[in-house]
């Protein structure tokens, strides 16, 4: 049977089980989009801006650990979607994006809005840099084995983004529909790779014989969905959990092995801890620069005499930053539970350590005391401690939170709570402002029953405001958290620490620190919008906006003070050499 490439490909997608595609339309893909509104299976959220749609896929895949599928136009779509690709593929987060193109027939002739300065026809190469793959569809007959094959890619190994790049002419071309049925009989999903038995128990063997071992969880535990495996594994063996930022939750925060986030926004606790250990097993992790204070010896890691496990998905990433004495490429769920089998064969009864847990309970509670006075501080405007605490008290133990940069990322993954495992999403490796606000929509389109939270600062809110023309549109009950400390905070912190200046990192009108009035932009969108004007007036309005279950903006006036941090981060001493200063406050 003959039929359009545009109506086979949704066929593909329903039998896939996608259930929603984000994206822009264009005059290259309304073939696609015509077809798809016949879908009974496919929602498509339609977006104001590619980025936008870019991030909220980003969110929905990282909820439901499934390829989530991005639609662009051509050139102009393609780069405004370019960062939320690039933040997806650098958080190992599977993306596939669909790109409408210039007609093959054109190529060359520098066609309405053609990529062609250095090749022909050639956007697709914006994407070569962070996509795991880049296909351009040049003939329909291929156009079923490369869609399989990009979902196939995009899903296994080191999970990512990959572009498939389809001239418009493409869409509306016939092909034989027994080309999609052979790639749809293909099983899904793949096994992935283990642990054989005597690595798992030569593993096991130096953890048992180590004097102070510790586990160092990174963001591969969550994205493998092996928390469970890991909480089985470190509690058998009575191992101590440090994570890095993207590994924040991969054990609860109120777990008695966990020791918290290391690195430059770690405490002096947790790495000095990690300094001191003489065996660590690192799990899907790239020990990553922050996380591990600029990789320099006297702060967090000192590898050696600190001797490594490392296991990864990606043998790119295994030795890559420091030496390993046992490396082993393995899906993580996989491997834990190779791991488990083998600490309960050569050790059934488990290990005790007298004191851990008496220690690290010891030391969660100091810190928490340390914060009390910021937390219960009634100042206004408010402290962003007192922001995260109330933000806790407010919500379900069982709800996510998506972050953009600055306080609401570092100061959440040091001081706020996280009970379930993968219930806070946050831009790692591309660190992206504008993550936040369009990734909570994703998030909640894919995980209806969670209460849902989008943490951003006003500069990262200012990336992407018309988020909210979306959430309008398809009722998506996000609640937006602005810390609104009228600057790109951070970078302020940063700027006045080491040159005495916030110039251009501070909003300012008429020499006063100025704010748009985020909350009458929401209203403008029909969305409710509250202004917080003390901080007393704060839980109140969490408690409110969850209550409504509709899309609710909360702007929050917050003092402009650092993280606080016992960590290292190089870029100071490049800034202000042996001066050994960070951030300071701005007000």
């Amino acid at each position: 049977m003959k039929d359009l490439v545009s109506n086979q490909l949704v066929r593909y997608l329903e039998a896939r089980g996608v259930e929603h595609i984000f994206g822009l339309c264009g005059h290259t893909n309304i073939a696609f989009l015509a077809a798809l509104e016949k879908s009974e299976k496919i929602r498509f959220v339609n977006t104001r801006h590619e980025q936008i749609a870019a991030h909220m896929a980003d969110g929905y895949a990282r909820a439901t650990k499934r390829a989530a599928v991005l639609l662009t136009h051509l050139s102009p779509g393609l780069a405004n979607a370019c960062t939320g690709v690039a933040n997806a593929a650098l958080d190992s987060i599977p993306l596939v994006v669909i790109a409408g193109d210039v007609p093959t027939h054109y190529f060359g002739k520098h066609p309405h809005q053609e990529v062609n300065l250095h090749a022909d026809a050639s956007q697709c190469e914006i994407y070569r840099p962070f996509c795991k793959r880049v296909w351009r569809v040049d003939s329909p007959q291929l156009f079923p084995e490369i869609i399989e094959k990009a979902f196939a890619l995009a899903e296994s190994g080191r999970p990512g983004a990959v572009l498939v790049d389809v001239p418009m002419d493409i869409f509306s071309r016939e092909i034989d529909a027994e080309l999609f049925d052979r790639v749809l009989r293909n099983v899904r999903p793949l096994a992935k790779p283990s642990l054989d038995e005597e690595t798992a128990e030569r593993i096991v063997g130096q953890l048992l014989a180590a004097r102070t071992p510790l586990i160092y969880a990174g963001g591969g535990v969550l994205l493998a969905d092996a928390a469970a495996e890991l909480r089985e594994f470190a509690e058998h063996l009575q191992l101590p959990v440090a994570h890095t930022l993207m590994g924040k939750g991969a054990l609860p925060d109120d777990h008695p092995l966990i020791l918290g986030m290391s690195g430059f926004w770690g405490t002096r606790f947790i790495n000095e801890k990690c300094r001191a250990a003489d065996w660590i097993i690192g799990l899907g992790t790239r020990f990553s620069e922050a996380d591990c204070s600029s990789w320099e010896a006297e702060y967090t890691f000192n590898f050696p005499p600190t001797q490594l496990i490392h296991i990864d998905i990606d043998p790119a990433e295994i030795g890559r930053n420091y030496p390993v004495a046992i490396g082993a490429v393995a899906d993580l769920k996989q491997a834990l539970k190779a791991l488990l089998r083998a600490a309960r064969k050569i050790c059934s009864p488990g290990v005790a350590r007298p004191g851990l847990f008496d220690e690290l309970a010891a030391n969660r509670q100091a810190f928490a005391e340390s914060n009390r006075e910021w937390e219960d501080a009634d100042d206004f405007p408010m402290t962003p401690q007192r922001i995260l605490a109330d933000l806790r008290r407010a919500l379900p133990r069982d709800s996510y939170i998506c972050t953009d940069v600055g306080w609401n990322k570092n100061g959440l993954a040091q001081q706020y709570p996280v009970y379930e495992p993968g219930s806070v999403f946050t831009p790692g490796g591309f660190a992206t402002m504008g993550f936040g606000s369009p990734a909570a929509v994703g998030v909640k389109i894919a995980l209806k029953d969670k209460v849902v939270v989008a943490l951003v600062g006003d500069g990262g809110w200012g990336q992407n405001p018309a988020v909210l023309a979306t959430a309008r549109e398809c009722q998506v009950p996000v609640i937006w958290v602005i810390m609104n400390n009228h600057a790109f905070g951070t970078i302020a912190g940063l700027e006045k620490a080491h040159f005495d200046t916030t110039f251009a990192t501070v909003f300012e009108v008429d020499g006063q620190t100025w704010s748009p009035d985020y909350a009458a932009i929401a209203r403008a969108y029909g969305i409710e919008g509250i202004t917080i004007e003390k901080a007393d007036e704060f839980l109140p309005a969490l408690q409110r906006a969850i209550a409504l279950n509709q899309p609710v903006v909360i702007d929050v006036y917050m003092k402009n003070i650092p993280t606080p941090t016992a960590g290292h981060w190089n870029i100071m001493d490049i800034y202000s050499p042996g001066r050994k200063v960070h951030h300071v406050s701005t007000d």
